[in-house]
């Protein structure tokens, strides 16, 4: 319509009287909208549609030129060398240098590692392309007259590209992929660093890095961006970890948000200094859990008692030799099927949970106690079993792994952590809720330490009763119960008759188990952590279950640099609990902060948006779009799928960003400049 008013993008919402006029005698005399005719109509749509062209045209046209300035710094020099025509040689030498780099990039999408056969596997004097080179060769004899013109002359048992020259390139191919992410984080200012376990990259520690940010369509996106050697020295490896996001990948710590950090068993208290040390310099870059990790399995992991850590190797290798073999696991179903024929309904239940990634859970360690004597039944038949069922390594991981199943020191952990883990397990479940679930449970925090608290207080109590469980397990696993072999072997003869194992597992358990994690839940959770979570009642739902009584103002003052316009802040929030407390009757409230950044009139919340946009990037959110946090999916399949010996840091991140869009030319640009 050419009447059509649009508001600017600065415009503050306000509550207007539209019926005012109704009561005021003055209002008939107001002067009419002139009707216009058909003509006058279309030279006003005329003008709208050539005014929106030459808009469009400016644009393009600036978009084109702050491309061509931040290809790089010498942006003048490169529009110079344009101008210059190349040579035939440079032509060709260009042509070349690309069809090398397609090479790369497909063997990075297909996850081809670069070497093919090992050198041992050949007898001396036999010469054999590498997965490279045969690709090389594959297009030469596929008509790639630029290849073959290269090597038409070269001797057949010549490297066409040396390793040198094939590490640089990665280099470059993975700069140039991770670039394309980097640049798109920096567009949206605000970010939060995670990073997954330590992993073995050809026999070297890597720490895995993911970037969450929320992009240009309003989605939450969790990126892999590489890898980060590891360091044991926990100090060396903050100082490194900082340099290389900050120096080396180019984004400013100022606008991080939060970090977290997965860790296996014995690496928390290492990764717990790099979140410090971070905290130190950038105090907004909240700490917290991460959401693709449950809170009673991120504390096991950080529990700082080898015999924790211990357990939970153990129960992983439980886990992976059962999903290794389905025959094992029809195995297991018919031991569960024997033992809970008094109640079938918690063996199926059982049975189900076997089948899934169950040491993920939030319950691990009561699902444990509950399977053990299944476990220990099943692993002894198949061990002692004479038939050629099963193969001779499955014979003897069952045998190995019965052994330490049925060790007194194993159930005595399992019981004592199930028992301690059981007061933060609806609290952490919460956490990986809905959007109000997670606004909840961070209320609930205070009456979880209170109950952590009076644990500790009567710590004598508690591990009696823990105790008495342990060794009423063992006894039906028919387990001997005694003080661990290595203490006794540790005190050569000086050994306390007074010590009893009751005594050594509370000193050596139970107490630094409890008092671990309440530690652990004040530091993860600290006031700017829980501030920032009390915000998430902007989401209209939680605002809802609120009777939208909320006072977000108080605790989004952390966030008051990050607002577009703090001033308004006020007001703004009130037309927003307004607008939702008098919506129509047939509209829903959004329930995730994903659905209010969606919201076609969210843009006349600036400040509304810069929060929400702000919360979802606490790594203790998760992403809702699944589709969006697929980086870490794709991480975990290529370390399945790939052998130790043939990862590579710069190949897998080429696999893991298979669909972002590359620049052959600019990579070849690079390369050029980098090795004239």
């Amino acid at each position: 319509s050419p009447y059509r008013t649009v508001l600017r993008d600065n415009a503050v919402p306000t509550i207007f009287d539209l019926t005012s006029h109704l009561n005021n005698p003055h209002s008939r005399h107001r002067k009419r909208i002139k009707e216009l005719s058909e003509d006058e109509i279309r030279t006003l749509k005329q003008q709208k549609i050539d005014e929106a062209f030459e808009r469009k045209q400016a644009t393009q046209e600036s978009n084109e030129n702050n491309e061509q300035n931040t290809v790089s710094e010498e942006g003048g020099e490169e529009q110079e060398e344009e101008a210059i025509p190349l040579t035939l040689e440079e032509r060709e030498n260009k042509d070349y240098l690309k069809s090398l780099f397609e090479i790369l990039i497909l063997m990075g999408k297909q996850n081809i590692p670069l070497d093919g056969h090992n050198v041992d596997e050949l007898p001396e004097g036999i010469f054999t392309s590498d997965n490279f080179q045969a690709l090389l060769e594959y297009r030469i004899n596929s008509g790639d007259e630029v290849l073959r013109k290269r090597f038409e002359m070269t001797a057949v048992n010549l490297e066409y590209c040396s390793k040198t020259q094939q590490k640089q390139m990665l280099e470059i191919c993975e700069n140039c992929v991770r670039e394309e992410t980097l640049r798109e984080v920096r567009d949206s200012h605000f970010f939060s660093i995670v990073t997954d376990e330590v992993v073995d990259i050809a026999g070297e520690e890597h720490l895995p890095v993911l970037v969450r940010f929320v992009d240009d369509s309003h989605n939450l996106r969790e990126e892999f961006i590489g890898f980060l050697p590891y360091e044991a020295d926990p100090e060396i490896l903050a100082v490194k970890f900082h340099a290389t996001i900050t120096e080396k990948w180019g984004l400013n710590m100022e606008y991080c948000r939060g970090q977290a950090y997965i860790v296996s068993s014995g690496f928390a208290s290492k990764m717990k200094v790099v979140a410090t040390r971070l905290l130190e310099k950038y105090p907004q870059a909240v700490y917290t859990l991460c959401s693709s990790c449950a809170l009673n399995v991120w504390l096991a992991k950080s529990v700082p008692v080898v015999g924790v850590s211990i357990a939970l190797g153990t129960i992983e290798e439980v886990c992976c030799l059962f999903n290794q073999s389905p025959q094992l696991l029809v195995e297991l179903d018919n031991t569960i099927s024997a033992l809970f024929q008094e109640n079938e309904e918690k063996g199926k239940e059982l049975k189900k949970i076997c089948r899934s990634h169950w040491t993920g859970r939030h319950d691990t360690f009561e699902v444990l106690v509950d399977l053990l004597q299944a476990l220990v039944l099943c692993l002894d038949a198949v061990s002692s079993d004479l038939s050629v069922r099963w193969n001779n390594f499955i014979v003897g991981r069952a045998f190995v792994l019965s052994s330490a199943l049925t060790d007194f020191d194993f159930i005595v952990t399992i019981v004592i952590m199930k028992n301690v883990l059981s007061f933060t397990r609806a609290f952490g479940k919460n956490l990986q809720g809905q959007t109000s679930d997670v606004f909840f449970a961070a209320g609930s925090l205070t009456a979880v330490l209170h109950s952590l608290n009076e644990v500790m207080e009567n710590i004598e109590v508690y591990h009696e009763f823990w105790f008495e469980e342990a060794t009423n397990l063992a006894t039906k696993l028919d387990v001997q119960i005694k003080l661990p072999g290595k203490f006794r072997r540790a005190q050569q003869g000086n050994f306390d008759p007074e010590m009893t194992s009751e005594n050594y597992y509370k000193e050596i358990l139970s107490v630094p188990t409890v008092e671990h994690i309440i530690q652990e839940l004040k530091d993860i959770f600290s006031e700017q952590h829980l501030k920032a979570l009390k915000c998430l009642s902007l989401v209209p739902s939680v605002m809802g279950q609120l009777k939208f009584n909320t006072s977000e103002e108080h605790h989004a003052d952390m966030f008051k640099n990050d607002l577009p316009n703090p001033d308004t802040l006020s007001a703004e929030l009130h037309c927003w609990r307004i607008k939702w407390k008098h919506r129509g009757k047939d509209i829903e409230l959004p329930a995730t902060i994903y659905e209010a950044l969606h919201l076609p009139d969210i843009k006349f919340f600036p400040n509304v948006y810069a929060l929400l946009k702000v919360l979802c990037l606490l790594p203790v959110m998760k992403v809702e779009n699944e589709k969006y946090g697929i980086g870490r999916k794709r991480l975990k399949a290529y370390l399945k799928n790939t052998l130790t010996e043939q990862r590579s840091s710069n190949l897998a991140l080429l696999n893991i960003n298979f669909d972002i869009k590359h620049d052959l030319d600019l990579m070849v640009d690079t390369y050029i400049k980098l090795y004239p």
